[in-house]
């Protein structure tokens, strides 16, 4: 991983969206700051396109396409997209699946759910789960006390033993059933939303993130930017960012936002 200062103004001048992970991304320590959100906005004042991409449920993501300086969002891992209509005051909701898949789905994972809770003691759903559609989130540190790596394995293979897909973020463990993931949706909502092919324009966008569950993004944009702390995963970070920001969480973001509109300027 090469520091953001090796970003050069040539290709930083090019990019025309940022697509950013929330959580340990864009916040610190659980918080949002007036600083980050500021960065939010002052990307989208300056005419790039805004889009998280999060593991964070459809609940969190409503908000979100509402209210925040957003163009869309992209949720739970990539299994919808949402994006508000401010002139027409209309929602665009977008599935993987349909409504009788997601509802099967549910019920296999409501089954699961009792096997990993059962199987590692003191990991615990997501506070969030009620707001989702689509996963099921298993806390490993959020609201409950950190879990080593190997109960953290645990959980992912009893994820992948009963065939669902599984990512670890900074906070949660992921599951779901279904042949999608972040980048797999963002692509869907690129195509659809705003008529741009992904594969010809990856070098026009810049992914921001810090964890595993990112890896796919990390990989696919060639000026894909990691905070500080995605050092902390090390060798488990399978595919890891071109550059890192020299501040954590939310101060890298705002680092990274600062270069990106600076370079417009």
């Amino acid at each position: 991983m090469k520091p953001l200062s090796a970003l050069t103004d040539e290709a930083a001048t090019r990019i025309r969206g940022v697509f950013l992970d929330i959580d340990d991304t864009l916040t610190s320590d659980g918080r949002l700051t007036a600083e980050a959100y500021g960065a939010m906005e002052s990307l989208h004042r300056s005419g790039l396109m805004v889009v998280p991409v999060t593991g964070r449920p459809a609940g969190w993501c409503d908000h979100i396409a509402r209210m925040w300086p957003a163009d869309a969002v992209v949720g739970e891992n990539g299994a919808f997209y949402f994006r508000y209509d401010h002139g027409h005051r209309r929602m665009q909701r977008r599935y993987w699946h349909d409504d009788a898949q997601r509802k099967e789905n549910r019920c296999r994972l409501s089954d699961l759910q009792a096997e990993i809770l059962a199987r590692v003691p003191g990991s615990a759903v997501s506070a969030d789960q009620a707001y989702r559609e689509a996963d099921l989130a298993i806390d490993y540190c959020e609201d409950v006390l950190p879990l080593s790596e190997e109960e953290i394995r645990r959980i992912v293979d009893l994820f992948e033993g009963a065939g669902a897909r599984a990512k670890v973020s900074s906070i949660h463990v992921n599951g779901w059933f279904g042949d999608y993931d972040k980048l797999s949706m963002t692509r869907v909502m690129m195509r659809e939303c705003f008529l741009v092919d992904l594969d010809d324009a990856r070098e026009h966008f810049v992914f921001i993130g810090d964890s595993p569950n990112d890896a796919p993004m990390f990989s696919y944009f060639p000026f894909s930017i990691g905070v500080a702390n995605v050092a902390r995963f090390g060798d488990g970070l399978r595919d890891k960012p071109a550059f890192v920001t020299d501040a954590p969480s939310g101060a890298g973001f705002a680092e990274a936002a600062t270069r990106l509109v600076a370079a417009r300027s």
